[in-house]
């Protein structure tokens, strides 16, 4: 006789074992067809960034004039922010093509030294590691910039056609879904948008505010092309934990080139790293508040396996996808716990306050 008592067990082992196959199932989905889903998730980012202007001209305006006067204000900023990011990295590259045989040298030394010292693994390193490697792999990764074209041609495709279908889109979710389902797509569109758009705006001041700190840094210390370092901390600091990371070690290394002394590369390093820190860990917390608050360990993973999901643009996105999905879990009783467990740290539970 079969014990009634162990079904419901079964069947909730039964749908967890099917969420979580679901999961994976997603996931190879979106790791396999990168070309279809990354554009569309560019393309709903961006749509849940300008709809609000696009909702207000569209209230006074046409609506295809309303569309291409955010378009036009969608490429002039696109193409504003890559030139000077372009320019930042190209005299960078440029200046580390022209001192390549001092800083061969000093990378020389320093394994020679490190050898000396019984660190074997940097001669391992050396075999696989030079000037010539990093310079090839700046330029490699400046032509894949270039090859995006295709990419973001799409994403362009793919805003236009969303932006004109907004409203539509939402009446046939009231129409053909049910109160509850509805309540939940529509609010956590909402919500997610809007948390987008707030995020955006903290991140772009935040990284604002380190560029010009680092450029400040930089110029007093003597290390030059302080401007081109200010604006890759500024580009870099868009992508959380990994861009200002690599933001203070590519500056420390031309700093030891330039200076010929790891103090003074030290000295470079520190100052970057606080800066970093107190923007990065007092002040953006601060500004942001509770509202884009996320564990600080799921925001590390979710760059780290968005970045193998889609490589850079996954590491700018990453955070942003994190955000959508802890929003819309908040939604619904159901899911309300993944929020709590993943968001905010520091918040007390909802459901234990309710209850």
């Amino acid at each position: 006789m079969t014990d009634q008592s162990s079904v419901p067990h079964a069947s909730a082992r039964l749908s967890t074992y099917a969420g979580i196959m679901a999961v994976i199932a997603v996931c190879a989905a979106l790791y396999l067809a990168t070309s279809v889903f990354a554009p569309v998730a560019c393309a709903l980012f961006i749509i849940a960034l300008v709809w609000p202007i696009q909702d207000r001209l569209q209230h006074r305006l046409p609506q295809l004039l309303a569309l291409a006067l955010v378009m036009c204000l969608i490429v002039v900023a696109f193409f504003a922010f890559t030139s000077i990011v372009a320019w930042g990295f190209s005299r960078v590259v440029r200046a580390i093509v022209a001192e390549a045989p001092r800083f061969q040298s000093l990378y020389d030394h320093a394994a020679l030294w490190l050898e000396g010292h019984g660190i074997v693994i940097a001669g391992m390193w050396a075999e696989h590691f030079n000037l010539r490697w990093l310079i090839g792999t700046l330029q490699s990764v400046t032509g894949r910039v270039n090859t995006t074209i295709t990419f973001w041609l799409v994403v362009a495709v793919y805003v236009i056609l969303g932006l004109l279908e907004v409203r539509t889109i939402e009446s046939k979710i009231r129409t053909l879904m049910g109160v509850v389902p509805a309540r939940v797509l529509i609010e956590g569109s909402r919500a997610t948008a809007e948390r987008f758009r707030r995020y955006m705006m903290i991140r772009t001041w935040m990284s604002i505010a380190t560029g010009a700190t680092v450029w400040a840094i930089a110029a007093f210390s003597g290390l030059a092309l302080a401007p081109e370092w200010g604006v890759i901390a500024f580009a870099l600091n868009y992508i959380p934990f990994i861009g200002p990371f690599i933001a203070t070690v590519f500056p420390t290394f031309y700093a030891l080139g330039q200076f010929e002394s790891w103090q003074a590369a030290l000295l470079v390093f520190a100052c970057l790293n606080v800066v970093q820190f107190v923007i990065g860990s007092y002040v953006e917390p601060r500004v942001s508040g509770s509202a884009l608050a996320v564990s600080p360990f799921i925001v590390l993973l979710s760059v780290f396996f968005w970045t193998w999901m889609w490589g850079l643009f996954g590491a700018f996105i990453g955070v942003p996808i994190t955000i959508a999905i802890l929003t819309f879990c908040a939604q619904h009783p159901s899911t309300l716990w993944i929020s709590e467990l993943l968001g905010d740290p520091d918040a007390p539970p909802k459901s234990a306050s309710a209850a």
